[in-house]
């Protein structure tokens, strides 16, 4: 069974409440937050569902070390020969040593230059070590650019994590505990407890309750969606052991990436969890476990939790069917890039629009809803989300011009095809040279008149 992309419809009014207000508390003024969550309206019937194709097979430890590429000149799929392979090695090493010699002195400064960053960034962060998870932190304004502030705003963020999930997933028998121990630690509480110690439970605080304002019916309440995405964890880059594995730490990994999950679906009742999510947690999720900084690494959920709101603030909407026609829906971004590929290879966008007919909501609805975490291996996933989150214009600005980079790419392919034939390469993206890509997308001619919804 593969994954799909599931959307759910929302009313104008219950969105209101959570797009963007809520999203974006979640981070900056959490006090302002409602944790009632029996009073919200949850909305829960199905919107449409696009299958998807089981993500490419791949381990980011495999990488060639006998043999360099020739690239083709369309395509730039790796053709195999064996030539100045040490000459290739040598040039991107030191290429890659220059470049975070570069980053690592722009995060030692007291004042971090953004725009710097950005632009260094940009073309790709070596990977190791901590630089991809700090620089991500930054580009997503997670922690402010003054060094000296990000130990209080990264305790504030942790500590707020720690008890909003205290508050909403711990069930309400734990959480009962919890707190008696602490007011007796406290010394709050001097009764001495008997062994078969009795307690008065109101019915609203009965499990059996079937109020509203239970708290054991509000816990209940989200049993369906825990188990999707359960489900949805266990299909996450099946091949991948860090994520879809037996191992002790593949079983960590997927309780921490639930947890987050479960608390977005929790604090965002009219949005909730959509199947997809995952996709787009998981790089997100990785880069933060792989940080080499230990403290981070104790603090991962947290703040994988808070950058991953931040994430979705700028896309969520793209998940929601009541906005589809809106303009800052998905039919209105599909729009962007259709005149996108226009402005840039006219003769690709009049066959695709008038003589394949192959409509972008068959293959780019995928593309621009999940972050291209379907289309590529998960390494070359981090590559283009070093240029996404570097982007100065924003994010959605940079993915629809790598979406018609990726059209241009496989132009002659399109252009040969008919609607089965460009379909199918489409939904099942071949592999290729993603700086290339990125090279093509980075230098696209941008009319910006249609941008002012991206």
């Amino acid at each position: 069974m593969v994954p799909k992309i599931s959307k759910l419809k929302v009313s104008e009014k219950a969105r209101k409440l959570v797009f963007p207000e809520m999203l974006g508390s979640l981070v900056v003024g959490g006090e302002e937050r409602n944790y009632n969550m029996g009073s919200d309206t949850r909305y829960e019937s199905a919107g449409e569902e696009l299958r998807t194709f089981e993500p490419h097979g791949f381990a980011l430890k495999h990488m060639i070390k006998d043999q360099t590429y020739d690239f083709d000149e369309e395509l730039s799929v790796p053709q195999k020969i064996n030539k100045n392979l040490g000459a290739i090695v040598h040039a991107c090493v030191n290429d890659d040593d220059e470049k975070r010699s570069d980053l690592e002195h722009e995060l030692s400064r007291k004042e971090i230059n953004l725009e710097k960053l950005q632009r260094v960034a940009s073309s790709g962060i070596p990977d190791g070590g901590s630089l991809r998870a700090t620089i991500w932190k930054l580009l997503l304004g997670y922690v402010p650019t003054s060094r000296d502030l990000w130990e209080k705003e990264l305790t504030e963020s942790r500590l707020k994590y720690v008890k909003l999930k205290a508050e909403l997933l711990l069930n309400p028998s734990e959480l009962s505990r919890r707190e008696d121990k602490s007011l007796r630690f406290l010394g709050h509480d001097t009764k001495v407890s008997e062994p078969l110690e009795r307690y008065n439970i109101s019915k609203e605080d009965h499990p059996l309750s079937l109020g509203k304002t239970s708290i054991w019916h509000q816990y209940f309440e989200f049993t369906e969606i825990s188990d999707q995405i359960d489900r949805d964890l266990q299909r996450t880059h099946p091949d991948l052991e860090f994520f879809s594995g037996d191992s002790p730490l593949s079983r960590r990994n997927r309780e921490s990436m639930r947890n987050i999950l479960l608390l977005f679906a929790k604090l965002n009742p009219a949005i909730s969890y959509v199947q997809g999510m995952n996709e787009v947690l998981a790089p997100l999720y990785y880069v933060f476990r792989t940080d080499s900084d230990e403290h981070n690494t104790a603090n991962l959920e947290a703040d994988t939790f808070s950058c991953f709101v931040i994430l979705m603030s700028g896309c969520v909407d793209h998940f929601c069917q009541q906005l589809d026609s809106s303009s800052m829906g998905i039919h209105s971004t599909l729009s962007n890039l259709s005149k996108l590929l226009k402005t840039n290879d006219e003769e690709l966008w009049h066959h695709l629009e008038y003589k394949s007919k192959v409509d972008p909501q068959f293959y780019a609805f995928r593309w621009i809803t999940l972050l291209l975490t379907q289309e590529f291996k998960l390494h070359h996933i981090l590559r283009i989300w070093d240029t996404l989150l570097s982007n100065p214009f924003g994010l959605q600005d940079m993915l629809l011009r790598i979406c018609c980079a990726m059209l241009m790419c496989v132009k002659s392919k399109l252009l040969s095809g008919d609607f089965v034939d460009n379909l199918k390469l489409l939904q099942h993206f071949p592999e290729l040279d993603v700086e290339h890509l990125l090279q093509i997308a980075q230098g696209m001619t941008m009319d910006t008149s249609f941008l002012s919804a991206v």
